[in-house]
């Protein structure tokens, strides 16, 4: 199945970022080849709901924002760390239907830049290929 680009999404810890550096490094293999659209740094910053104005970096301050610089990536969004989140997801409710919220605003504006880049991509790249399998090597069932 050809892969028109991957979203990369990390939280801000370096330990994380480093992660996402060798999935990046992988999709640019010159085997694989699948464009790397932007990066979302989930988890961003926490904001208490009765301090809206407030912001608590728990997991580091712009690690994504840092990594993408370097790699010549976009950020496509900050997502926070926010309890409404993981509560509409339990009950399987995504937290961009929150209607007129911060949450929904910020998916919003993420979906956005993801399509923005999905779009520049498109115009300026012609379009992937589909990874071939060559060999089944390592695919077989052990006796």
């Amino acid at each position: 199945m050809p892969v028109t680009g991957a979203v990369i999404v990390s939280t801000p810890q370096h330990v994380a970022l480093a992660d996402v550096r060798k999935g990046i490094a992988m999709f640019q293999m010159e085997s694989i080849n699948i464009p790397v659209l932007g990066l979302i740094e989930n988890m961003s910053y926490f904001t208490p709901e009765e301090l809206p104005d407030n912001k608590y970096y728990i997991f580091g301050n712009q690690g994504a924002q840092y990594l993408a610089e370097d790699l010549g990536i976009p950020v496509l969004g900050e997502i926070p760390l926010v309890q409404s989140i993981r509560e509409a997801g339990d009950v399987g409710r995504p937290a961009a239907l929150q209607e007129n919220s911060v949450i929904a605003k910020i998916y919003d504006e993420t979906t956005r830049k993801m399509i923005e880049s999905l779009v520049d991509r498109n115009k300026n790249m012609p379009a992937t290929e589909a990874v071939k399998i060559t060999t089944m090597a390592g695919c077989a069932p052990k006796k």
